[in-house]
């Protein structure tokens, strides 16, 4: 029995090509989240749209991806890690989200803080439920 578990557990040399994946896509994602944010900056003492845009967008692309990646298509097991955890999880910007709401209670604006923090986690989550539900019906109907 030591022996079937001792087999099934990857070595730590295996895990160097999904380490590197998410580091690739990590970076990948990063710079992206800090392009949109040069493209779209936020004013000091404004409401953090620009973070809000980025979750959602990231959490819906989360949502597409997910069902692409399960149901309909087979993908290489490097790609999960560098697009889903790398790419994406660079691109969506939760630590900025925290950091954001900091601010706003710092600058005693504790309403705006409460706000975006109710509105990113429910849009956030809405986004992940909405693109997943949509990229199903999309590929239930290509498939009939």
């Amino acid at each position: 029995m030591d022996r079937l578990r001792r087999a099934r557990r990857p070595s730590p040399t295996d895990q160097w090509p999904v380490i590197g994946a998410v580091s690739v896509g990590g970076a990948l994602g990063a710079a992206a989240r800090y392009g949109a944010s040069l493209t779209w900056p936020t004013a000091p003492g404004a409401f953090p749209w620009t973070t809000v845009g980025i979750n959602v967008l990231g959490c819906a692309v989360i949502g597409v991806f997910m069902v692409v990646i399960t149901d309909a298509w087979s993908a290489h097991r490097l790609v999960r890690p560098f697009f889903g955890t790398g790419v994406l999880g660079g691109f969506t910007t939760f630590s900025t989200y925290v950091v954001d709401i900091q601010l706003l209670v710092k600058q005693h604006r504790a309403g705006a803080a409460l706000a975006y923090l109710v509105l990113t986690a429910l849009s956030a989550l809405a986004a992940v439920w909405l693109a997943a539900a949509l990229t199903r019906r999309v590929i239930g109907w290509r498939t009939r």
